[in-house]
């Protein structure tokens, strides 16, 4: 069909319309709240470069899970911020490590709430590489057993899912291994499956406390040129036993997070990540653009790529906007 006998504006020319042809449905369903944790009482450390998030105590951590579950957000991330570091990142995996402790708050209170753990080495180590350094290389076998007894603590405290983000080749199958030998073979495992080694990670590494202290993650992240290499680190998790596949970051990304999504039949998350989150954010302080139409624009972007969830810093706000436009 051809003008004028075919006119696609005759569909765009009211709401009502424009709902009943909508091909994305973004929803609340959708979202995934990350969320910081630190030790103390009383603590809500605000984080400059990610206006309106916080290093929370436990006591106001949970005050914040309490928004999102009264939202219906149906899942929260949580990142821990150890009492001290070490070279091995004892904390990570200690039995009242920070993450540890926030879970068995977290889910006594909101037992319907999936709760996710980051698996990683990243925050508890002195160097700040996110895995055992030797001399200046990360080893990679043996920061295995440093991250399967971090998820397994994890889990063991009430985790409802682990999310290794390290990077480390095998790293999945060692989780798998350590949850099904003690008993929580029910405990899925989301898989940072395509991390890229990307420069939008800043925001977040001033949050978490997380940056090295020499040189960069480029031995273990991915190269952010690569696709073919995304579709075969995926497949690499899921055979060895990976239940759900993220890619991250999102928007440089959303052609991987398609690809994968057409390649592979598990759910796909993508991490719409802090550095995406601070542009935005500082771009509506400025009066540069609508804040909230973009916000809502990006993470229906990301749906539309394929992505069956999203982890976002917008959780909360986008929530709010879609209970709104509902009422």
């Amino acid at each position: 069909m051809q003008f004028p006998d075919y006119r696609p504006r005759r569909l765009r020319q009211n709401e009502g319309f424009r709902r009943m042809i909508r091909e994305t449905l973004l929803t609340v369903d959708d979202l995934i709240l990350p969320l910081f944790v630190i030790d103390g009482k009383n603590i809500a450390n605000p984080i400059e470069s990610m206006p309106g998030h916080y290093q929370y105590s436990i006591d106001n951590l949970i005050q914040q899970t309490q928004k999102a579950a009264d939202l219906g957000i149906p899942s929260v991330m949580i990142f821990g911020i150890p009492d001290k570091k070490d070279s091995l990142a004892s904390r990570a995996y200690a039995k009242d490590g920070i993450v540890q402790r926030a879970v068995s708050a977290i889910k006594p209170k909101f037992p319907e709430l999936v709760v996710i753990t980051d698996v990683c080495l990243c925050q508890y180590t002195d160097h700040g590489h996110c895995g055992v350094v030797e001399g200046h290389v990360v080893d990679n076998d043996s920061t295995l057993d440093l991250l399967a007894r971090t998820a397994l603590s994890h889990a063991k405290a009430g985790a409802d899912m682990v999310a290794p983000s390290d990077m480390m080749d095998g790293r999945v199958g060692e989780i798998r291994d350590a949850l099904d030998e003690n008993g929580l073979s029910q405990v899925p495992i989301m898989s940072y499956a395509a991390k890229y080694c990307s420069a939008f990670y800043g925001p977040f590494r001033a949050a978490a406390e997380s940056a090295p202290q020499f040189g960069d993650r480029r031995t273990y992240q991915m190269d952010p040129a690569n696709a073919m290499e995304a579709v075969r680190e995926a497949t690499l998790d899921i055979e060895e036993g990976a239940d759900i596949i993220m890619v991250k970051p999102a928007l440089p990304y959303l052609d991987i997070i398609s690809r994968i999504r057409d390649e592979i039949d598990l759910p796909v998350a993508a991490y719409n990540v802090s550095g995406e989150y601070a542009m935005i954010k500082a771009a509506d302080q400025m009066g540069w653009l609508d804040g909230s139409r973009v916000m809502m624009e990006t993470l229906t972007s990301i749906k539309r790529a394929g992505a069956d969830m999203i982890l976002t810093y917008f959780a909360l706000e986008a929530a709010e906007v879609m209970r709104n436009s509902q009422s």
